[in-house]
């Protein structure tokens, strides 16, 4: 027992029933103006930060000094009015960044997982840690390490992809330099968040099996990894919704894996329970199901009289309370909140957005942005360029994304944070002309450009579930909602240019016309990508990304990301990933090859590449993969090789091939190095017919390369009565 645990116990012994009610509940006041002391009620245990809200209706944002003090005073006022002086949880959002204000803005998640590189995302996530603390923000609701296998849920953008072991990795390493700093992580959303055709929050119709072998382990990667908190989601899953779903949040969750966090609702999720699935027959009965099942807080409004009314209709007992509320405590305690309650706003000044963080901001975009076509075009070399023309809405707008990227009711802003308008003008200087032209423009001003690119624009996002992969060729807007407000911009957007009949027009008056996507999910192409000179997947790189992607245009930055989600030609191919098990028939449509446009792992280079010399060694570990990678072009660049697992004669169906390793190097030109992928023996673990998990009998073929098709290398090893064998030499 931890002197936390043991403290919270003895607290716990002295409160009285309404002291435990308000611990497992929460408030979130949106008007933070001269009378929100007097609407917040200080004794609730958790409260959305108040940094969210100050900069609604401001002229100029709220400081982190200014959030700082005013967090400061909410955890004051809550202390004296606590007959226990218990510290209240201020939370939040940070999902590519601390969503309290104007913090450091990195590259959305999908974007994040294109870097192939968990200490990249380790270090981003340290800054993020390091900028919500500063201000007294000690948990967030972050990552979100939900699977994307249908590429139509709106919420891809926030996602690490399709892949297990990437999601798992990555989701890991922000786990770890959120809690590093203090700050709570809260793995979301517990734990199959859409279901069929992508739709947000939908029933899932996901099999124990398919649940245990892709969406659980990213969860569990995060709680390895130190998060101490969970968030259960809205949708149901085997006859039960998430939020009430005691063998997900009990038995699995606590009994199985050991996790002694909490679970938080998604908003609004507990009374979800009886509104949205209909399983209660009042709030209060579906609250006390969550609180029974294994849910500890109930966000984000008040529900202090909707808990007291299950107690006192016996829907649920004071002693089952207890449990929730030790939970809570004892997490307090190992927070330091009843130490060290309070923050330092002079030193959360000095430190957000200080140069430093900038800087990774910076290097981070560089990482994540994907070339996926080039046909010979780039990079583009400033001595032949005097005029460029420059056209789509985004191109002059910062490419942070609308999803999880600023505070409620204002846009982010911060000094030097470029558009790629303002990026290119700066880094190509006053002696070449860089214009903006609208879509009626092309056919005037592109043939007088030596440079052309077109950013593309798209609508998407929580609550922007798609059923059309193609980019918005007619008017298309999406009005502001307080429902995704709360935690997303809530600015009205409005796309009104026919992009893929304007990329099209582009193209003929240049055809080596560049496309740079701006977008959190895959695109359709088809209708355009033959026509393009190159095109560039950019995400949303975050505040630092416009730089990124010019200096990758002009050969300043090797473009070295990998697209960690499979790329379809059309909607008519989802769900579409590349991990699939085998087909009894085959994969193709009448009119379609089944192919992607894409594959997942996939990123071109101005450089090349030879993977050469595989070699295998079995250990007491596991295995160790040696390949020797060269660097065989012009341009010193950064490579990833990958490891996959292809599995036949084991007593289950596997998929046709797995990501079991990766290593990002980096080679100048003409160097050669050898790398060296570990494999741990649970690479080669499988659940049985009996759903036992372990090192079972099989065939495995090892194939190395640089995406999930572009195989190089193979190696052959077999397992028979729980021991790895090698079977051949390399092919």
């Amino acid at each position: 027992m931890d002197d936390a645990f043991g403290r919270a116990q003895e607290l716990l012994r002295e409160m009285t029933l309404e002291e435990k009610i308000y611990q497992v509940t929460s408030d979130m006041i949106f008007e933070v103006d001269d009378g929100y002391a007097a609407r917040r009620n200080p004794r609730f245990g958790h409260y959305r930060n108040p940094g969210h809200f100050m900069h609604y209706t401001r002229q100029t944002p709220a400081s982190p000094a200014e959030v700082a003090a005013q967090i400061n005073d909410d955890v004051r006022r809550s202390i004296e009015a606590q007959p226990h002086r218990i510290p209240p949880i201020e939370n939040g959002e940070a999902l590519h960044g601390a969503q309290w204000g104007m913090a450091t803005n990195f590259p959305q998640p999908i974007a994040l997982a294109s870097s192939f590189d968990p200490d990249l995302v380790a270090r981003v996530a340290d800054v993020i840690g390091r900028e919500c603390a500063a201000v007294g923000v000690r948990q967030v609701f972050s990552p979100v390490v939900n699977l994307v296998r249908d590429c139509r849920w709106g919420r891809t953008v926030e996602t690490y992809g399709e892949d297990v072991l990437l999601s798992c990795d990555t989701g890991a390493a922000m786990c770890q330099g959120l809690e590093k700093n203090g700050v709570v992580a809260t793995p979301k959303h517990f734990a199959d968040n859409y279901g069929a055709g992508g739709r947000d929050s939908n029933y899932a119709e996901t099999s124990e099996r398919t649940m245990r072998e892709t969406i659980l382990p990213p969860f569990k990667a995060c709680f390895d990894a130190g998060a101490q908190a969970v968030m259960a989601a809205y949708n149901a899953w085997e006859g039960v919704p998430c939020t009430a779903n005691a063998h997900l949040l009990t038995d699995i969750l606590r009994t199985e894996w050991g996790f002694d966090g909490i679970v938080v609702s998604d908003y609004s999720g507990a009374e979800g329970v009886h509104t949205a699935h209909g399983m209660a027959s009042c709030e209060a009965q579906a609250t006390a199901m969550a609180l029974k099942a294994g849910l500890d807080v109930i966000l984000p409004f008040g529900k202090f009289d909707v808990v007291r009314e299950a107690i006192e209709k016996g829907y649920l007992t004071e002693g089952q309370l207890d449990r929730n509320v030790l939970r809570i405590l004892t997490l307090k305690y190992r927070l330091g909140l009843f130490d060290e309650p309070y923050r330092d706003p002079a030193a959360a000044d000095a430190l957000v957005r200080c140069d430093a963080h900038r800087a990774l901001a910076l290097e981070a975009a560089r990482e994540t942005i994907i070339l996926l076509k080039n046909n010979g075009v780039l990079p583009f070399s400033k001595e032949n360029v005097r005029r460029v023309g420059v056209f789509g809405h985004s191109a002059n707008i910062i490419p942070i994304g609308s999803n999880y990227a600023g505070p409620y009711g204002t846009p982010w802003q911060g000094e030097d944070a470029p558009t790629p308008l303002q990026a290119l003008r700066a880094f190509l200087g006053e002696n070449i002309q860089v214009i903006y032209g609208e879509s009626c423009d092309i056919e005037t001003l592109a043939p007088t450009c030596e440079v052309n690119l077109y950013f593309t624009s798209i609508v998407e996002g929580e609550g922007s579930d798609r059923s059309d992969l193609r980019l918005p060729s007619v008017t298309v807007h999406r009005a502001a909602q307080d429902g995704g407000g709360l935690i997303v911009d809530r600015a009205e957007q409005t796309i009104t240019d026919d992009q893929e009949q304007s990329i099209l027009r582009l193209m003929k008056a240049d055809k080596n016309a560049v496309v740079v996507l701006q977008n959190g999910a895959p695109i359709d192409m088809r209708g355009w990508i033959d026509h393009a000179g190159a095109v560039l997947e950019a995400w949303y790189p975050g505040e630092q990304g416009a730089k990124a992607i010019t200096e990758i245009l002009f050969g300043v930055t090797n473009p070295s990301g990998k697209l960690p989600i499979t790329i379809p030609k059309s909607v008519g191919q989802l769900p579409l990933f590349y991990a699939h098990k085998p087909s009894g028939r085959g994969y193709a449509y009448c009119d379609d090859d089944g192919k992607p446009m894409f594959p997942f792992g996939f990123g071109l280079s101005y450089t090349s590449f030879a993977l050469s010399d595989a070699c295998l060694q079995i250990t007491d570990e596991g295995v160790e993969v040696t390949v020797t990678v060269r660097n065989t072009g012009r341009f010193d660049g950064d490579e990833v090789v990958q490891l996959y697992l292809a599995a036949c004669g084991c007593s289950v169906v596997r998929p046709v091939r797995e990501l079991k390793a990766y290593r990002r190097v980096h080679l100048r030109s003409g160097q050669a190095d050898s790398v060296t992928l570990r494999l741990p023996q649970t690479a080669f673990f499988y659940y049985d017919p009996s759903m036992r998990f372990g090192l079972h009998d099989g065939e495995y073929t090892l194939l190395l390369g640089t995406s999930s098709q572009d195989i190089a290398c193979t190696l052959e090893l077999s397992v028979r009565d729980g021991k790895l064998e090698e079977k051949g030499s390399a092919k």
